[in-house]
């Protein structure tokens, strides 16, 4: 399989490199006749675009969507899709000098041992500018689940040891996510979430994050036991995004230090529908849906490029060294993953959706519910 290809139905492929002229995104198995504009993509765009705030990379990029094929007078025509943005402020001299010496927290040593040499200005197709790609595909595979009334939303739940510890409504996360600079739900949490992360820009240094993401309308019953559970597709796309570390769902971690009769979600009736009375479990039970919302935490990691001198080796002279990064890095990737998360979300779902419906279709039968 190609490893830049996600999917079962509903399938993307990704292209291109950091450095490179764009990067681009093809999508097959959408249908006909979902409503899709080139405005409604950029907006998902514009939520990730660098060079916003001194939070962010100043590496500014229009990151202004190409649709070259399968969408037409604002919907999709049912055949590929294929769009791309380009990469324009493109400093390569900035990796000129590093070409020998690997940096620290970044694949280019054993990207050198499995490709021999290649270019990796950028990170090259590491990098974080490859999440462009996703975010696009995203754009489209939310209208597709929106038609089931299904939405994916997040927001930053942590920045470096600034943690939101209260419950988050749904209604500050649509409103408040992208009204700061932090792109987190609490109100109340980003000056100091600010202060975090520009103690550290400050200090040519970086901070990570948790990102929590809600997928909202899904029925029960929805997914495959074993290796087509939820978590098993979702967190297979959350790891193609650079600097993702970890994942939870639901309590997690922390669910491994209660007891059951804490962490089991009692049933309850509300409205003639079965509903539990918490969701510890993250709305997925057996690698299914159990028809409450799907939570999960996606851990990153702190931004590898960072200004303080680092030590590695030379692999010419297979000597130690000491490297200072220059260039322009976020000193907070997971700020702008924010976006990324909640759009590659909507990828699993619709691929998922689509793969099962059309199963029914195939075997004529259909879901109790």
């Amino acid at each position: 399989m190609n490893p830049f290809e996600f999917g079962e139905k509903f399938r993307i492929e990704v292209s291109g490199s950091s450095h490179g002229p764009s990067v681009g995104v093809r999508i097959g198995g959408c249908p006909a006749g979902i409503e899709v504009n080139e405005s409604g993509i950029q907006l998902q765009l514009d939520h990730r675009k660098p060079g916003q705030s001194l939070l962010t990379t100043q590496r500014v990029e229009e990151d202004k969507v190409v649709i070259e094929s399968g969408i037409e007078n604002g919907a999709t025509t049912g055949g590929e899709i294929s769009m791309h943005v380009k990469n324009k402020n493109v400093i390569a001299a900035h990796y000129s000098s590093m070409q020998n010496t690997p940096r620290p927290g970044h694949a280019d040593f054993p990207a050198k041992v499995k490709y021999g040499p290649t270019d990796l200005s950028g990170g090259g197709f590491f990098s974080g500018r490859m999440t462009a790609a996703f975010v696009m595909a995203g754009a489209v595979a939310r209208k597709i689940i929106g038609k089931s009334g299904i939405e994916t939303m997040a927001f930053a739940r942590q920045i470096g040891s600034v943690s939101v510890q209260r419950d988050v409504s749904e209604s500050e996360i649509r409103q408040n996510t992208y009204s700061n600079p932090v792109h987190t739900a609490a109100a109340e949490s980003v000056e100091k979430m600010v202060t975090e992360v520009e103690s550290a820009r400050r200090d040519g240094d970086s901070v990570g994050g948790v990102i929590e993401c809600r997928i909202l309308g899904v029925p029960a019953g929805r997914g495959e036991p074993m290796f087509r559970s939820i978590e098993s597709v979702v967190s297979q796309a959350m790891f193609a995004i650079p600097a993702v570390k970890g994942m939870e769902f639901g309590s997690g971690f922390a669910g491994s230090t209660l007891r059951g009769s804490q962490n089991n979600d009692g049933y309850a009736l509300e409205d003639g529908k079965v509903v539990t009375t918490t969701n510890n479990c993250g709305g997925i039970l057996g690698g299914l849906s159990t028809g409450m919302p799907i939570i999960f935490r996606v851990a990153i990691k702190p931004t590898s490029s960072i200004y303080t001198p680092q030590h590695t080796v030379d692999l010419q002279t297979m000597k130690p060294a000491m490297l200072s990064i220059k260039g322009r890095h976020d000193p907070c990737i997971a700020i702008r993953a924010v976006p990324v998360v909640e759009n590659l979300a909507a990828v699993c779902i619709a691929d998922m959706m689509l793969l099962e419906d059309e199963g029914e279709k195939k075997i004529g039968g259909k879901k109790w519910e």
